[in-house]
């Protein structure tokens, strides 16, 4: 958490979903997060259905099909192989 607090995104937990886009709209700009961000439901629906806890990396398909998945993260994200999963998948080398 001291991370969090340094890098100014430590919130209270929402408890709506306007509080949770609030949340999620301010990290991504205090963080400079420069691909699209989705969030899940107030049901975490999403998480459960693809165990992205602590917080995972995936490349997902047109129809659902899960082209890549992370290691837990933060340690466990790298970049290199995502890149290679999305090259794989417009039909790079």
């Amino acid at each position: 958490m001291q991370s969090n607090v340094h890098d100014g995104v430590l919130f209270a937990s929402p408890k709506n979903e306007a509080e949770r886009y609030s949340v999620a709209g301010s990290c991504v700009r205090k963080l400079g997060i420069k691909f699209p961000a989705v969030i899940d439901g107030f049901d975490n629906r999403v998480e459960t259905a693809y165990t992205g806890w602590p917080d995972r990396m995936y490349l997902i398909a047109p129809g659902g099909r899960v082209l890549y998945k992370s290691r837990p993260g933060p340690f466990g994200f790298h970049p290199a192989d995502l890149a290679a999963a999305i090259k794989r998948a417009v039909g790079l080398k």
